[in-house]
């Protein structure tokens, strides 16, 4: 039988396959000789003191049968029955769609943007002009915002299904087989479409529909069912059952839920800004070297406090990335960040926000179901109007914490551009103060961190669905609609591309056993 043993090395042995297998079999009491495979399992950095690696081996004797990897999905010669329609196209649908197909169920895909290829185009007026397409942005579109998102694909969902499979399937597409073993994997923006493109075929070719360009504009209704979706006002489409992926960005959604007396609710949320700083100071603050060492990646961090009585933490943090526009609409300004497969950008980002709850909107918005929405809506009208566009207010870090207007900038990755601005006048006072109590705490635990070379830019306000669409814990129906199956981040049940993949198999194996035992 294997056996598996753990190691901490230093970054330059971590690497070295002959270093290795001698350790390993120092380690087990036996001659390198003796061994025949060396299989990695988990790979994480430990920098807490001196920087090491922490790797977990699986060690096979000469000629011992390898234990089998995960396996992706089984969606080969199966003869289709029954049509279940799934409305977006981003992670939770993407793998709904696989997960019905390997039972033999016709997964029906309505998205509401573009391909891959052209939703490139949109994205560079987006970029260059600023011109926001509703239908075709960084949130809407082949692959969903997780597409240009970094492809972070860590999760502490590990009970909500079967991560290596998913992480199989990403690999089988053409990701980095790596990201089975590292601790925080990822993909890359630049990697992501082509995989997104490939396992577009894949649903194809095994027999499922994908409708791009194709909005949801309304459903009918009929003893409790959803019959038929009707799509961009006009063109119907009949399915046994409707898996709701659209994201957390598809208000309209939200809208005509609400419109048909569909239960839906306001759920917290959290709001802030993107804070930026040189990639080579989060190195060395991180790493307690002046320069990064050739085995280490761009560093990363988490934070995490209380301040005047609000939770505030790192969100969605992208080492050696840039700051996109994620404005979803006219009038808006949303900001978000990616980082390319290595990581190579000269600086690092990260969502800093605070939690919003229900409290905070009810004053001036109520306690209806969209008005936390509402809540969201205000504060990124308000960062539009400063310049009325997306390009962005910001602000030097040390004059956010002092409240004072940054004299200049520095340079800056946000491509649409940024300009001085006083961002207390953007947030709602409680957030704003919030978020300078907990930049000066995060300044004082990593020490280097407060910078007035560091600048916040406004505003971060997509961290997750300010809307809830209620389901049965079970059943994961909607207790009004008995095949309509609400998945996903815009439904209020994941938080990233894991764990809206695994929410998408779930509410299809759902939606599977629904449409048979009906």
């Amino acid at each position: 039988m294997p056996k598996d043993i753990e190691l901490k090395l230093l970054p330059e042995q971590a690497f070295d396959e002959a270093f290795i297998k001698t350790a390993v079999a120092r380690g087990l009491g036996r001659s390198p000789e003796s061994i025949g495979f060396i299989q990695a399992l988990k790979r994480s950095i430990d920098a807490r003191k001196q920087v090491v690696y922490n790797l977990l081996f699986r060690v096979y004797d000469q000629n011992e049968a390898l234990i089998p990897d995960a396996q992706g999905f089984d969606i080969k010669d199966k003869a289709l029955k029954h049509r279940v329609a799934i409305v977006g196209f981003g992670p939770a649908g993407i793998f709904a769609a696989f997960a019905l197909l390997e039972q033999g169920i016709q997964p029906i895909v309505i998205e509401r943007g573009k391909t891959v290829q052209k939703r490139r185009r949109d994205l560079a007026a987006l970029n260059k002009s600023l011109i926001v397409n509703p239908e075709s942005n960084y949130c809407f579109g082949e692959g969903g915002a997780g597409t240009y998102s970094d492809g972070k694909l860590y999760t502490r969902s590990k009970k909500r299904g079967d991560v290596l499979k998913v992480l199989q399937s990403f690999i089988e597409f053409g990701a980095d087989p790596d990201i089975r073993i590292n601790t925080h994997p990822h993909i890359g923006t630049n990697k992501l479409p082509g995989i997104i493109e490939n396992m577009r075929e894949a649903i194809l070719q095994a027999g499922g529909e994908i409708h791009f360009e194709s909005k949801l504009t309304d459903f009918e209704i009929q003893n409790g069912q959803i019959t038929h979706l009707i799509v961009n006002e006009q063109q119907q489409i009949q399915a046994d059952a409707v898996i709701l992926a659209t994201g957390h960005s598809a208000r309209d959604v939200f809208e005509l839920l609400h419109q048909k007396q569909i239960a839906i609710e306001a759920k917290p949320f959290a709001l802030g800004l993107r804070i930026e700083h040189p990639q080579s100071l989060i190195d060395q603050i991180q790493y307690h070297q002046a320069v990064r060492g050739a085995y280490l990646p761009p560093a990363a961090y988490s934070l995490v406090t209380q301040a005047k009585g609000h939770g505030v933490f790192s969100f969605c943090m992208c080492p050696g990335g840039i700051i996109a526009p994620a404005s979803s609409n006219t009038n808006e300004l949303v900001v978000n960040g990616w980082s390319p497969s290595k990581r190579n950008g000269q600086f690092a980002n990260s969502g800093m926000v605070v939690t919003i709850d229900p409290v905070h909107w009810q004053a001036d918005y109520g306690n209806g179901p969209l008005a936390a929405l509402a809540f969201q809506k205000a504060v990124e009208l308000k960062a539009y109007q400063v310049h009325n566009s997306i390009k962005a207010p910001a602000q030097r870090m040390d004059d956010f914490i002092t409240r004072k207007t940054s004299s200049d900038l520095p340079d800056c990755s946000y491509i649409p551009g940024v300009g001085a601005y006083n961002l207390h006048e953007v947030l709602p006072r409680f957030i704003g103060n919030a978020l300078a109590d907990g930049l000066a705490q995060f300044g004082q635990k990593m020490r280097g961190y407060r910078s007035n070379d560091a600048l916040l830019v406004g505003v971060e306000s997509r961290t997750s669905s300010p809307v809830r669409i209620p389901r049965d814990k079970i059943l994961l129906n909607h207790p009004e609609l008995s095949n309509l199956f609400p998945c996903g981040e815009g439904a209020g049940y994941a938080g990233g591309i894991m764990s809206a993949a695994l929410d998408g198999i779930a509410c299809a194996n759902a939606a599977l056993n629904q449409v048979l035992n009906t």
